[in-house]
């Protein structure tokens, strides 16, 4: 059995193909980033909503911007994303079987651009669709909508296909692999397929390849003004990026370790961990102009300012309003609107009191 199994992690001296766990490895990398960052910026913004709240309420077009600028500093430079170099491996295009170019030769230009846009809009386009099919499972469960509406077929529809869509998705990842492990297939993910390219192993010209590209450009001198202005921006872009991509080199096992921290099959240990008793009130007040004042009377809802109508509690701030007016508001602005606090349709709970 240890014969038939070697080839999973050892290669042959003529084979460049990387194991299947050096690319799953690389695979997860920048989905271990993601979640830890969220949860980091999570943290600032409820600590100060007025200065990070921004940070929170639009993290995914903050983060695909960073990672548009990421990749494309990795590609342009080593022909791999962050986590394939990383793991020290590069992308070329399918068919390079006897020439393999330098990794500082570049993609051609439309395998570097499909796999720039796939590589940074596959896992934000997922994202915003499990967060939509999440928001519509809690408007679905509340009947926000009538029981005869369009929108409420439309949604029950989306909700029970969505489902055997992701099945399909995820199967096919799986597939492929399995070939990849069998030697039938050149890429272990549909993504590099799709992309036109496969991965391969660094080699020691390669490697000697970046270390002369990185000593030149910093020797490289122009004299044109026109050229000097994109050689300095292009120098700060790059500067950018290089403190972005060292920063994740540097931090890459603490984000993973926050994100088996916070991960759900972790909580019940977290529970354990740092179990506090009841917090005070909050003392921070947003009161901004589109803040909500409390009004006198315990059973008045703040926003619509009338006794309250199936209560439910925001668990970030323990404030407590009518379903319909907490729901529109947490929706619209992502924050509780008496503190100001990084809210979620996922914080709202309701309320069940004797007489009800």
């Amino acid at each position: 059995m240890a014969e038939l199994g070697a080839h999973l992690t050892a290669a042959s001296a003529g084979d460049d193909r990387p194991s299947i766990f050096e690319t799953v490895a690389q695979d997860s990398l920048m989905a271990a980033v993601r979640p830890a960052l969220r949860h980091l910026v999570k943290v600032l913004a409820e600590s100060n909503p007025g200065r990070y709240g921004f940070l929170w309420q639009w993290f995914d077009e903050i983060y695909v911007l960073l990672d548009f600028l990421l990749q494309q500093h990795y590609l342009a430079r080593c022909s791999a994303s962050f986590s394939e170099n990383f793991y020290s491996l590069k992308r070329i295009p399918i068919g390079d079987c006897q020439q393999k170019p330098l990794a500082t030769a570049g993609l051609p230009k439309r395998q570097h651009w499909k796999s720039l846009l796939l590589l940074v809009l596959v896992p934000y386009i997922k994202g915003k669709l499990e967060k939509l099919v999440s928001s519509l499972r809690e408007e679905d469960e509340y009947s926000i909508h009538p029981p005869s509406s369009s929108w409420k077929r439309f949604y029950r529809a989306f909700l029970a296909a969505y489902p055997f869509v992701n099945m399909t998705w995820e199967g096919w990842f799986l597939i492929q692999q399995l070939c990849y492990i069998l030697g039938k297939a050149q890429h272990h993910s549909p993504i590099l397929r799709l992309a036109g390219v496969r991965l391969v192993r660094l080699t020691a010209e390669d490697i000697q390849a970046l270390e002369k590209k990185s000593a030149g450009a910093t020797s490289s001198q122009t004299h044109s003004i026109k050229v000097q202005v994109q050689s300095a921006v292009r120098k700060a872009l790059g500067g950018i990026v290089f403190s972005l991509s060292t920063g994740l080199s540097v931090s890459v096992f603490f984000l993973q370790f926050l994100d088996w921290w916070y991960s759900s099959e972790n909580q019940e240990t977290i529970k354990s961990l740092t179990a506090l008793p009841t917090p005070p009130p909050p003392v921070h007040l947003d009161h901004g102009a589109g803040s909500a004042l409390l009004p006198k009377l315990k059973t008045v809802c703040p926003l619509c300012r009338r006794i309250r109508v199936n209560a439910t509690a925001l668990s970030t701030s323990g404030f407590v309003f009518c379903y319909r007016c907490a729901y529109s508001y947490v929706k619209t602005h992502q924050r509780c609107p008496i503190t100001g606090y990084a809210t979620e349709l996922q914080h709202l709970v309701k309320l069940y009191s004797p007489e009800s």
